[in-house]
């Protein structure tokens, strides 16, 4: 088999995103052939031994794309560290190891989606391909043109200006925003940036893919031909009868935190 980069042998694993693993490589938390990974570095799979956390990893050869509705006070993570949280992976039964594509923070809701597919997922997150997340959101004050003009055109942060590719009142304290970016917190940071206090963030489509009717805390896993359509280079919105949906029940209480 022809030599891959580590960061895209250990996606296929179901590791995380190729920026997560790239992360992971630079921590020291990979070991190829006995020695420690280094960034840049490329494997042959079949012939070299590639290890994280103590344990061989190999691909799993069956892509598996679920979308779950993520309730509120889930982590978008697939292991804890400071933050409270549950994980949003304890919401899918499933014998596969799924990581998120990209994130929803703590205190949003929504859809997001679990996959082993490092390819799909460096589609969806990378800005070079443009994908669409739309989100609904719940502020403390009236919504007018004004603010929806604001975020079209640019809002400085911290980490360099950002604007919505669209902003649309759906109520009157309420609006609808497109992003085509993955930053950490983004729309969130350029809300506040705006003065906006946020009452409920809830990200309701990716690319072609929308939540629907799918409720909180429960999931589905998506066809071959869902993920072709509706998240694919040539996604479109279709619009069909959202598919029988699967749940795991969602915990209440106080989580514990532990770190990992």
């Amino acid at each position: 088999m022809k030599p891959e980069r580590l960061q895209k042998y250990l996606a296929s694993c179901g590791i995380g995103s190729r920026r997560h693993c790239e992360e992971l490589i630079e921590a020291g938390r990979v070991r190829v052939n006995g020695a420690s990974a280094r960034l840049g570095q490329s494997v042959t799979p079949g012939d070299d031994r590639v290890e994280y956390r103590g344990r061989e990893v190999k691909p799993e050869t069956e892509k598996v794309v679920v979308a779950v509705n993520k309730p509120a006070g889930y982590l978008s993570a697939c292991f804890r560290g400071r933050e409270e949280g549950w994980l949003v992976t304890e919401l899918v039964d499933l014998p596969y190891r799924l990581y998120p594509v990209g994130r929803l923070d703590r205190d949003s809701e929504g859809l997001l989606l679990l996959t082993n597919d490092g390819d799909l997922a460096l589609e969806l997150t990378h800005p070079r391909y443009e994908k669409e997340k739309e989100y609904e959101v719940e502020l403390d004050r009236p919504v007018g043109p004004e603010l929806c003009r604001r975020l079209q055109k640019s809002v400085q942060l911290y980490d360099g200006p950002s604007h919505a590719v669209r902003a649309t009142p759906i109520g009157s304290n309420r609006l609808s925003v497109v992003l085509a970016e993955g930053r950490k917190r983004q729309l969130r940071r350029m809300l506040e940036a705006l003065g906006c206090g946020i009452v409920r963030l809830k990200r309701v489509r990716i690319a072609g893919l929308r939540l629907g009717d799918l409720p909180s805390g429960k999931w589905r896993r998506l066809s071959e031909q869902e993920v072709k359509e509706k998240l694919g280079r040539a996604s479109t919105e279709v619009r069909r009868r959202i598919p029988e949906r699967r749940s795991q029940k969602v915990q209440t209480g106080k989580p514990v935190s532990r770190e990992r």
